[in-house]
C-alpha cells in the first residue's frame, strides 16, 4: 500500500491547517482511502473505483484524465501547489 501526507490550507478557512493522507493499492483509479485531520479531530473515508467512474461520467470527463486530475490534486503536493483549492464543509 502506498500513502502520501500533505498539509492543506482550505480556501474556506485559509488560517486553518489540515493534514490529508491518501492511501491506495496499485493505482489510484482502483480506489483509495482518505484521512483528514486538523490535529484535534480526524475524519476517514473511502472512494471506490466505481465511485471514480461515476464521478468522471457525471462531469463528462474521460476516466483516465479524471484519475490523473485526482492524482495531481490529492497526491502530487508541491508540484501542484496553488492549482487546486480545498473547501472543508
Amino acid at each position: 500500500m502506498e500513502k502520501t501526507l500533505n498539509r492543506i490550507h482550505p480556501v474556506s478557512d485559509p488560517e486553518a491547517t489540515y493534514f490529508l493522507q491518501v492511501s491506495w493499492e496499485k493505482d489510484l483509479g482502483t480506489g483509495f482511502g482518505l484521512l483528514l485531520s486538523d490535529c484535534q479531530c480526524a475524519w476517514t473515508g473511502t472512494v471506490s473505483g466505481a465511485d471514480i467512474s461515476r464521478e468522471a461520467a457525471d462531469i463528462e470527463m474521460d476516466r483516465e484524465k479524471y484519475v490523473e486530475e485526482l492524482r495531481k490534486a490529492l497526491i502530487a503536493g508541491g508540484e501542484s501547489a496553488g492549482k487546486y483549492n480545498f473547501v472543508i464543509s
